[in-house]
């Protein structure tokens, strides 16, 4: 009881540091990482350690879908070389930096287990920098290449991280074994990938009752993570290709009555995982810290924090600097390479190290020390660095949505045209044609003051329901349809 108390006291608390997070355009996790660092030095906090192979699947996986989904396939192929120099360039050369320093720092951890550590450390998350970045509308090329990295840099660290756990654990990885399987995981994952995504899509077009369908995506997603791992293929890959190549498809398969609601689940089980994931980092630290010599610690962590900042941004600058990739050029360069930020997929592959994995719990406390500090100290900078770099929205996105504004109310009109007379045509052909004068003259495509009609006529309406529902006149059933009406004819007209 004492366990579940805490988790729902934080999860309130990691909604409440959400919010004035992005009062101070700053990414949530850095104030969630300070709480998770402050419940480990509590007294009479209860240990709890994650079976490691559940880590990974509960975290990741959701998280990582939600991300793929919503990536712009057309723009990472645009930026498919910033992408990949970041996602296996910089990734490894992290993993090179971290692993010498803290092998020369601790001469007694086996170098596999230094791998793991910088395989660990080593995928910037980047949901986390761009939680800041949307708000001050950087470039979006900037941004793609951010979210690119994302989805691709936790497949290449993963990788690593898997042959440096089977190398502690056996003691010895060929090089030809490592390039021959990474292959052949490689290629297995886009099949896999494909395939399953074929088989959800036939399924989740003949699920038409909303909560039905949003348990079956999230059942789908921990099925698609759990199949490619029992195969030893790459769940993460696998399931990057998955979200991919449903997400265009599934627009127009997935009907708007549950699209809107299942996009604001995926919402908010996305910030839950999150702060749950820092939760059991603390209850975790709490066991370090109750032993005694875990101060031996800190140099160990502040030198391999040291390196990754180091290592990307000695990657970021020498590609700026020999490349012709208008991307890694010019200011926009030093964003990217302070946007090092680590967050979930660094803390579930740490809690995922097996119990007796060699030095666990210094690579633990180094691996959660790398999230706190980027967190914190880059996040929090993110935004003046910024404002000092005077970098500013190219407005790409703003001039693709006017064009596509445009050319949706057009196809609207043609379509009640065809639609024939009658007073309903000619209401909405009247409806149409305003929106689309709006929109071509760049302006809100309601009026300000006609939105204000909306309002208070729609708040006519659900305060007569509301009477209708009080005095016994309708029950709670015709008073949540209708209320759902409201609700669909509000986000309609505004």
């Amino acid at each position: 009881m004492v366990v579940f108390e805490i988790v729902i006291a934080l999860l309130l608390g990691g909604a409440i540091m959400a919010a004035v997070a992005r009062r101070l355009a700053m990414p949530y996790p850095a104030l969630v990482a300070v709480a998770g660092a402050a419940l480990a030095l509590f007294p009479r906090v209860p240990t709890i350690v994650l079976d490691p192979e559940l880590a990974l699947a509960l975290f990741v996986a959701p998280v990582l879908l939600d991300s793929a989904f919503d990536a712009s396939q057309r723009d990472l192929r645009e930026n498919w070389r910033a992408v990949v120099s970041l996602a296996l360039g910089a990734v490894v050369l992290t993993v090179i930096f971290v692993a010498v320093v803290a092998h020369a720092l601790v001469p007694g951890l086996p170098w596999a287990a230094a791998i793991a550590l910088g395989a660990i450390v080593a995928p910037p998350d980047a949901a986390a920098a761009t939680a800041v970045l949307r708000q001050l509308k950087p470039p979006n090329r900037l941004l793609v290449i951010l979210e690119g990295e994302s989805l691709f840099n936790d497949a290449s660290a993963l990788l690593i991280y898997r042959f440096a756990v089977g190398a502690a654990a056996t003691g010895f990885v060929s090089t030809w074994s490592l390039a021959g399987m990474s292959i052949a995981i490689g290629a297995g994952s886009i099949v896999l990938g494909i395939a399953l995504s074929r088989i959800v899509l036939v399924t989740t077009a003949r699920i038409k009752d909303v909560p039905t369908a949003v348990i079956f995506q999230f059942c789908g997603t921990f099925a698609v993570w759990i199949l490619a791992e029992r195969l030893h293929l790459s769940g993460i890959l696998t399931m990057v290709v998955f979200a991919m190549s449903i997400s265009r498809p599934a627009a127009q398969l997935i009907a708007a009555r549950q699209r809107i609601p299942s996009y604001a689940v995926w919402e908010v089980a996305v910030f839950v995982l999150n702060v749950l994931a820092f939760i059991l980092v603390g209850f975790q630290l709490r066991r370090i810290v109750a032993r005694s010599g875990w101060t031996q610690y800190l140099g160990v962590a502040a030198a391999v924090c040291a390196a990754v900042i180091i290592a990307r941004i000695v990657w970021v600058s020498g590609a700026a600097a020999v490349s012709r990739w208008k991307a890694l050029s010019g200011r926009s360069s030093y964003i990217i390479g302070w946007c090092g930020l680590r967050g979930i997929v660094t803390l579930a592959a740490a809690l995922a190290l097996p119990v007796t994995f060699p030095y666990r719990d210094l690579i633990f406390f180094t691996s959660f020390a790398v999230v706190l500090v980027t967190l914190v100290v880059q996040g929090v900078t993110l935004r003046p660095l910024i404002a000092w770099l005077d970098i500013r929205d190219d407005g790409t996105v703003d001039r693709e949505v006017q064009l596509a504004r445009v050319e949706t109310l057009r196809s609207a009109l043609d379509a009640v045209a065809a639609c024939g007379g009658g007073e309903s045509a000619d209401l909405f052909r009247r409806r149409y044609e305003l929106r689309l004068q709006r929109v071509e003259r760049h302006q809100e495509e309601i009026d300000p003051e006609d939105a204000e009609i909306v309002r208070v006529a729609t708040n006519a309406e659900r305060r007569r329901l509301i009477e209708l529902r009080d005095n016994g006149t309708i029950g709670d059933a015709a008073f949540q349809l209708v209320e759902q009406e409201l609700d669909i004819k509000e986000v309609d007209l505004l």
